[in-house]
């Protein structure tokens, strides 16, 4: 590992010296002049806007919108050296990442409650966008909802989502050519690179080309975790006219190797959490995951404010893994045992679209109408086999001290891995309307709207043969305003509500098999937005309630729990100045239970939601030195609890990130130098508790890069 570290860190320090020790020519005034232009230009692109595609509403600018919306920009992923969509939200207050149960998979917690890989929009449609690890360098925005989104993109297929969700929009060519190459270098070992190049042509620049391409492979942060990737993608576009064609094309391979597991508390107090980087998983554990995706656009201008559109989107996915979890029996020692799971997945999804958006005024009022209609299908594959150690189902492991563990033999299993069967098929259909209001020349707008949600859900046994079918259908209507008293300040409130499949009473359940009418969450919320040029300011207060199963004392499965979750938000993003940018705010939530069995666990904290979170990051531009660009981000997270009593929790915890950039001007050709260091103590801590299993978060890592632009 040294060796690997010393080579990485060698190869990282020769890129950066070859550029710094170039021959420098005597220039003009008038070139001095030409570069500051270029440098200011690089320094003044956007990180964050607010503004976006809100899906059945369409584009609306940030002030014009009744909701909490962040969209993190192409420029802040390249200068910010993310490789996971977790490292884009890192700068979002209400957002915290996780992991699914005892693999790598991404998971996120927006205002205290789930969003899983599956649920990660496209385009505004479900299904097509990578699932689990997803690397952010194809997208040029990747768009965060605060708040439940059942009217604007319909129900998530996995049923998450209900505190918010995270939209892909995929880069595109712009009027002006270019090619961008960026040599990378993060964590341990971890060496690769990407190309960004798009361009225009046509007698009017009507035909558009963008391609991106990333790769890279090496030993992470933790210790031994081996990670690599391999993602492609090219976007065509045609613009003439009153139409509008788009096609979206890509290929992503993500790999984790002897990944760090999460770890689940079986004992009395909750475990001090290891060394940052110290690595307490086995080398035969791993995630693979690829997936071949796309989508296709194509709007028309029939008339002067009527557009006509229509978007399909498909992914073919496979997923293989041998995963295992870790469930803690003696907190003061360590000791524990573990499990293995060997899980490999296919999925089939097909998403579409259809629609029409019209503007127009009547009697001094103006109107916005959205109307259309949507389907999401997704055919899930999937078989599994337990490890089996000896004859037994597990195996003694320790988080301090670590045995290394034969891989298992095959144990038990469902169904059969070279020939996997549909596990799970989903058909989610949809139609939908909506009017913005416009009154006093749209100082004022009235969003009202309707969608109609139909859901049907086949299961299967492992043998491919049905079990249940669940068909329910629901209405989740959206009600905003929006009083704009002048041109950068609003103020906003909404009601709107989440929709998720309802849950099936499982086996050994008295009612196994009864299948439960779509959960529907409630959401009121109300806030103020300031925006200004190059800066944007937004506070809110919101309320979510949410529905809850469990199995009860008769041992029979109902749906009698809420989850209240009350809160407060602040984002501020943008410039205080040239030399000054700040991103990031804070969240307080409130998370209560309630309708619990017995009241026993009445007015408890939910699991893994933490009262206050802060992300806070600044960019400071010296004023003695232009080129060069200083960082620095905190990030705080309050306790949060393990256990429904509440009897267990993880301490709060803080991270510090720092770093720097630099701007060298070549012919004319900007040349971008990068190094910045996450959790620069090196601080041990479990970041996460939520679903009652413990993430320890990220040793300090460090990440360098250079980019070259034509």
């Amino acid at each position: 590992m040294k060796k690997m570290l010393i080579r990485g860190t060698g190869l990282a320090s020769l890129a950066v010296a070859s550029v710094l020790s170039a021959p420098a020519f005597a220039q003009d005034s008038s070139a001095n002049r030409d570069d500051d232009i270029i440098v200011i230009g690089q320094q003044e692109q956007k990180q964050v806007v607010s503004d976006g595609a809100l899906g059945a509403l369409g584009n609306v600018d940030a002030l014009s919108t009744p909701f909490n919306v962040s969209s993190y920009t192409a420029r802040l992923i390249l200068d910010q050296q993310a490789e996971t969509i977790a490292d884009v939200v890192k700068n979002d207050p209400a957002v915290r990442s996780t992991y699914g149960f005892g693999n790598s998979s991404e998971q996120f917690v927006i205002r205290g409650f789930p969003l899983s890989g599956d649920d990660v929009a496209m385009e505004g449609l479900y299904g097509v966008a990578p699932r689990q690890i997803v690397s952010p360098e194809l997208y040029d925005r990747v768009q965060v909802l605060n708040g439940a989104s059942a009217f604007l993109f319909g129900a998530a297929p996995s049923g998450s989502g209900i505190g918010g969700g995270i939209n892909l929009i995929p880069k595109r060519a712009v009027d002006d050519p270019f090619v961008r190459a960026t040599a990378t270098y993060t964590g341990q070992s971890i060496l690769g690179g990407s190309v960004d190049a798009g361009m225009r042509f046509g007698p009017d620049h009507d035909f558009g080309i963008r391609i991106n391409g990333v790769y890279r492979d090496g030993e992470a942060a933790s210790d031994n975790e081996h990670r690599d990737a391999t993602v492609g993608g090219a976007s065509l576009d045609w613009r003439h006219g009153a139409g509008r064609v788009t096609l979206d094309l890509g290929y992503e391979h993500q790999e984790v190797i002897w990944g760090r597991p999460t770890v689940t508390v079986a004992s009395a107090t909750v475990p001090v959490a290891p060394a940052a980087d110290y690595n307490y998983g086995q080398p035969w554990t791993f995630t693979r995951l690829r997936d071949i995706y796309g989508i296709f656009r194509a709007e028309l201008d029939v008339a002067k404010d009527v557009t006509l559109f229509t978007t399909f989107g498909f992914r073919d996915g496979r997923e293989d893994g041998e995963y295992s979890a870790i469930t803690l029996s003696n907190a003061t020692t360590g000791a524990g045992y573990a499990y293995s799971l060997l899980v490999p997945r296919e999925d089939n999804n097909y998403a579409g679209q259809v629609g029409v958006r019209a503007a127009f005024d009547t009697g001094g009022i103006s109107h916005k109408l959205n109307a259309g209609a949507s389907v999401t299908l997704t055919d899930n594959r999937n078989a599994y086999v337990f490890g089996s150690f000896g004859g037994n189902f597990y195996y003694d492991t320790n988080i301090y001290h670590t045995p290394s563990v034969a891989a298992p033999s095959p144990g038990f299993s469902g169904g059969d891995v070279n020939n996997l069967k549909s596990i799970k098929k989903t058909d989610m259909e949809s139609v939908y309307g909506s009017d913005t209001l416009g009154f006093l020349d749209d100082h004022i707008l009235v969003i009202a709207g309707l969608r109609r949600q139909s859901m049907l859900v086949n299961a299967f046994a492992y043998t491919g043969q049905p079990t249940t079918t669940y068909r329910k259908t629901a209405t989740t209507p959206v009600f905003g305003v929006v009083v704009k008293p002048t041109s950068f300040l609003s103020v906003y409130a909404n009601r709107i509500e989440g929709l998720s499949q309802g849950p099936t009473a499982p086996s050994g359940a008295v009612n196994q098999g009864a299948v439960f009418a779509p959960y529907k969450s409630t959401q009121y919320e109300a806030g103020v937005k300031l925006g200004l040029a190059r800066f944007t300011a937004t506070a809110a207060i919101y309320q979510i309630e949410q529905p809850s199963a469990y199995l009860n004392s008769a041992n029979t499965f109902v749906v009698d729990g809420l989850q209240r979750n009350r809160g407060f938000e602040f984002s501020i993003n943008g410039e205080a100045s040239r030399y000054v940018r700040f991103i990031g705010g804070l969240t307080v939530n409130d998370a209560k239970l309630s309708k619990t069995e017995g009241g026993l666990s009445d007015g408890k904290t939910a699991i893994g939601v933490p009262k206050v979170q802060v992300n806070f990051g600044m960019e400071v531009v010296p004023p003695f030195l232009d080129k060069m660009t200083v960082t620095g981000r905190v990030v705080y997270t309050d306790r949060q609890q393990v256990d429904v009593a509440n009897t267990l929790q993880i301490p709060s915890w803080a991270t510090f990130d720092l770093g720097a950039r630099y701007i060298i001007v070549t012919g004319a050709h900007p040349i971008t130098l990068r190094a910045s260091l996450d959790n620069i103590t090196n601080k041990n801590y479990w970041a996460s508790s939520f679903g009652g299993y413990l993430l320890q978060g990220a040793a300090r890592t460090l990440r360098v890069s250079a980019t070259v632009e034509f």
